[in-house]
């Protein structure tokens, strides 16, 4: 009882100040409010849904049961991405703030043409519907089944169960998407990553002071004294996620996630100017590196609780929940996944719907269509879409290496395409639209083929790197051989795109911060890297200081000018 007020109490409170921030907009009346907001964001609301964005069930039950695996080396994921958001905020922010995009597929149109729009925008529509909303989708009902005991409450089979969570939460969650527009996600959002954090939080000290007969310090000292070599940041060359997938298809998969994909960039493209969008994107790298204590350690702890011995590893973290949470607690927790999951299911669904009406239907299909039409075909397709990750989501359980490493090994067929042909738009103004169509095309197919068809004997991240070297170098041949006219981006004044002054040292000590955890956590590293690191954090804090001195004086000198009558 206790569980089900609390679940009831978080969740209406949520809904309620969604509705009051909301209540007197008509953003959802045009495409533009409905998308990204009127372009009004601020930077707690971008920061706060971009995490929550990210941070869902696949996370807290799939990174879980990979670290219940394999241990602290699956971190790669959280703290690569703490560099890569870095990159996101000082490098691509500013030039797609600049040109007033809504996607990413839009871009490409400017750069290229309509058919590489095109192709972009039905690549990330099956990305979306094969790899990211039917695992959102099951994750979050494996949760709900553990937390509530669904299936006993109801006397159904497990499998049932499931199904019935997976068409409940998918079925709220599309009306939250279809009807809210991405200010109402966004704000909701940032409620829930707050509860996310606080929550993940608690689990993990429940947990080890569970294990610590109430001493959270004890806890954590045997957990690490019993498996030292699950807290290994670099692993062995056995591990499922090896330290050298770090340097090749690790790092694309990050930058195409936090710098390229829709639904995570869509929320900056939503920000009222680039200072406030850059804020954002900074604070959503901080709360990465805290991420690892709730999506990582909980694994490590579940595998000494349950002594290894777990048939599904994805289930450890709704077990340990289970085991340590008070009950007055869990409703909370199930009310914060449940956030979670319609963070990532709406966000989606919301992105999945601006690619294909502003970039498939208004562009080919029916381009004299109202803002009011848009808008109602957008609707519609977010509720076809929603049914159809409700009828795929069961059909992915049972993963052998899990449900995270499922997701990843999908989205390789999306990333390394869809990065190299964006990074070679920015970075190059003569390579044709044939070398961007042609290296869609075949990265794509490529992947596909050596990774499921042929199943060449190297790790899929290996592949995504080889795959994205070699789409690069096959478009700058192209475009040395075959020139188009030379592009220039043109600035549409949209949004204010001077930058956060604080931006370059914040992001000097989150990438600082990155590269401390993996000395810390790393196992017998050489006194010559522990000398290099040392000395290069000095000079990094140092530089940290100095800018922060200055513009504290410069500030100061602004406020303190006399008037002059």
């Amino acid at each position: 009882m206790f569980a089900f007020i609390s679940f009831l109490a978080f969740t209406l409170f949520v809904a309620g100040f969604s509705y009051y921030k909301t209540r007197n907009s008509h953003l959802t009346d045009s495409a533009e409010g409905y998308f990204l907001g009127g372009r009004s964001l601020t930077g707690v609301y971008i920061g706060g849904s971009m995490l929550l964005m990210n941070l869902s069930t696949e996370h807290l039950v799939g990174l879980n049961g990979l670290s219940f695996r394999t241990g602290f080396i699956v971190m790669a994921w959280e703290v690569m991405a703490a560099m890569t958001i870095v990159l996101f905020a000082i490098f691509f922010l500013p030039r797609y703030l600049k040109l007033g995009i809504s996607s990413i597929p839009e871009y490409l149109e400017k750069r290229f043409d309509k058919q590489t729009l095109t192709i972009t925008s039905i690549l990330f529509l099956g990305m979306y519907v094969i790899s990211l909303l039917p695992i959102v989708l099951y994750t979050g009902a494996i949760a709900l089944e553990s937390l509530f005991q669904v299936s006993n409450v109801f006397e159904v089979e497990k499998s049932t169960a499931l199904w019935l969570m997976v068409w409940g939460v998918g079925g709220i969650g599309a009306l939250y998407a279809i009807f809210g527009g991405i200010k109402a996600i966004a704000v909701a959002d940032t409620i829930n990553g707050v509860g996310l954090i606080v929550g993940g939080l608690m689990v993990t000290l429940f947990a080890l002071a569970y294990v610590g007969n109430g001493d959270v310090l004890s806890g954590l000292t045997e957990v690490y004294q019993d498996h030292p070599e699950k807290f290994n940041s670099i692993g062995g060359d056995d591990s499922l996620v090896p330290f050298s997938t770090l340097f090749t298809g690790l790092i694309i998969s990050n930058m195409f996630f936090w710098c390229c994909n829709q639904s995570i960039v869509q929320k900056a493209l939503g920000a009222k100017n680039l200072a406030e969008g850059q804020k954002g994107v900074l604070l959503c790298a901080f709360f990465k590196l805290m991420i690892p204590s709730i999506i990582i350690l909980p694994g490590i702890i579940a595998f000494h609780v349950f002594n290894g011995q777990l048939e599904n590893p994805d289930q450890a973290y709704p077990n340990l929940v289970q085991l340590v949470l008070p009950e007055v607690l869990v409703g909370f927790f199930a009310a914060v996944v449940v956030g979670a999951v319609f963070s990532t299911f709406s966000g989606g669904l919301n992105s999945s719907v601006t690619l294909f009406t502003v970039n498939i239907y208004k562009k080919s299909l029916n381009p004299n269509a109202t803002e009011s039409q848009v808008v109602t075909i957008g609707k519609y397709l977010g509720l076809g879409l929603a049914i159809i990750s409700m009828i795929v989501a069961p059909l992915v359980a049972n993963a052998p290496d899990g449900l995270f490493y499922l997701i990843q090994q999908l989205q390789g067929i999306f990333n390394s395409p869809i990065l190299s042909v964006v990074l070679v738009g920015l970075l190059t103004k003569r390579v044709p639209a044939i070398a961007a169509k042609l290296g869609l095309l075949f990265g794509m197919s490529a992947y596909i083929l050596f990774n499921f068809v042929i199943k060449v004997d190297i790790h899929f991240f290996h592949l995504v790197g080889l795959l994205f070297v070699g789409n690069v170098i096959f478009m700058l041949v192209v475009g040395y051989f075959y020139p188009q006219e030379e592009y220039n981006d043109v600035y549409t004044e949209q949004v204010d795109i001077n930058p956060w002054s604080m931006t370059a040292p914040i992001s000097v000590l989150i990438t600082l911060a990155s590269v401390s955890m993996y000395i810390f956590l790393a196992q017998n590293v050489p006194s010559w890297l522990m000398f290099s690191y040392y000395v290069l954090a000095c000079i990094a804090l140092t530089y940290v200081f100095w800018t922060i001195a200055r513009e504290l004086i410069k500030s100061s000198k602004v406020t303190n000018t006399p008037k002059i009558l």
